[in-house]
């Protein structure tokens, strides 16, 4: 079942599980979905380390239970334009990147590698975890491998 646009922004859990309406791209709905976390980045990289973590955590619970939903809703386990996972996973890279769109702009290119590469186990949680936490832990493992290569980066330039 598709999702109408009209669910998307009247359902609070479609709005949210469809990154505020960036899902519904007609095309690459998890590379818009990634770039729609950005802003909201920007609003977060202020934030004090644990406090940063701590709203990532926050995020990911939310996440499971809210791209849980949605995919029950729709009848799909999940749906191409569910994209919180890719908020989280992409929030998941930037943990303490120094500032500069340059880092972000890396982050967002090897999330994305990683989110549609699914090198293990990637793409073992994608095919074996279901419900909402299935929707989410392919993109958090994604975004931990993300953010491993970009603190490489950060420590070798």
């Amino acid at each position: 079942m598709e999702p109408s646009v009209k669910r998307v922004f009247t359902d609070p859990v479609h709005f949210f599980a469809f990154g505020f309406g960036s899902g519904l791209a007609p095309f690459a709905p998890g590379t818009f979905g990634t770039a729609a976390a950005i802003p909201l980045y920007l609003l977060m990289a202020p934030l004090s380390l644990p406090l940063y973590l701590a709203l990532v955590v926050v995020s990911l619970v939310f996440g499971v239970w809210v791209c849980g939903k949605a995919g029950a809703d729709l009848g799909v386990h999940d749906h191409g334009g569910i994209v919180w996972d890719e908020f989280v996973g992409l929030w998941i890279t930037l943990i303490a990147v120094p500032a500069g769109w340059e880092w972000i702009v890396a982050g967002f290119l090897l999330f994305r590698l990683f989110d549609i590469w699914k090198p293990w186990p990637i793409g073992w949680a994608d095919r074996q975890v279901s419900g909402g936490l299935g929707v989410m832990l392919d993109d958090v493992i994604a975004g931990l491998y993300a953010w491993l290569i970009l603190q490489l980066g950060v420590v070798l330039l």
